[in-house]
């Protein structure tokens, strides 16, 4: 019965010290493509002021992607003020176009954002847009933002 108890109480320390997802949504882009000028939103409502955050970009993408990388223009508002605006390059295939994401039809690959970052209490409007100088951007399926709590 000791060692029941001992082990209830460490997997619930052990639970407690696991960072907990507090936004975790998904944009589904259309067949033909994702167009240069469509930013998928995201809106996470963060509630601790204590903590920090770790912020994830998801991009789900076919073997039909042309490219080896990926430019994104990501913003962040709060209250409707620019909190910062970021130019990202991604890699989602090494030099003999070998995909670093998982899965087989359709790859999955969280890209680092943000991470340790204090922020304020409230909600945020996350922007994302592609910057591949393609009206079209074919072979990006969805793409994803996961917000960590510290």
């Amino acid at each position: 019965m000791k060692k029941v108890v001992l082990l209830a109480l460490i997997s619930l320390l052990w639970l407690g010290c696991q960072r907990g997802v507090v936004y975790h949504a998904f944009e589904q882009l259309p067949a033909q493509g994702w167009e240069a000028d469509s930013a998928l939103q995201f809106v996470p409502n963060l509630t601790d002021t204590l903590g920090s955050y770790q912020m994830q970009i998801i991009l789900r993408h076919t073997d039909r992607y042309a490219y080896q990388n990926l430019w994104l223009f990501v913003d962040v508002q709060k209250d409707s003020i620019l909190l910062r605006r970021d130019t990202i390059e991604s890699y989602l295939a090494n030099e003999r176009g070998e995909w670093y994401g998982s899965g087989m039809s359709k790859m999955t690959l969280p890209l680092l954002y943000m991470e340790n970052i204090a922020l304020p209490a409230g909600e945020y409007k996350i922007t994302v847009q592609q910057g591949m100088r393609e009206e079209q951007l074919r072979g990006i399926t969805d793409v994803g933002l996961k917000v960590i709590n510290n």
